[in-house]
């Protein structure tokens, strides 16, 4: 896998913004956890949702959402197309 390589676990781009978004928008927990074990910004701000917090909230991943909270993602960023998380 590229993450035991040199990837960046931050990297940037496309439609979701990061990985992070990407893994929280589906619903993929244990991908989620790993990659904030590998120190992916939760609060990285990009794509169309802007935050982890909000794919995972708008896709209803309740147990992503709680993961997400647990490593200090911020319930008032803004931005992305609802603007909240909440």
């Amino acid at each position: 896998m590229l993450l035991g390589m040199v990837a960046n676990v931050n990297a940037q781009g496309g439609y979701y913004g990061t990985a992070l978004q990407a893994a929280s928008a589906e619903g993929h927990k244990g991908i989620v956890e790993m990659l904030v074990g590998m120190g992916a910004d939760v609060n990285a701000q990009g794509g169309v949702y802007s935050t982890a917090l909000q794919a995972a909230s708008d896709g209803g991943h309740k147990e992503v959402v709680e993961i997400l909270l647990g490593n200090g993602a911020d319930v008032h960023a803004q931005g992305g197309v609802y603007g909240t998380a909440l």
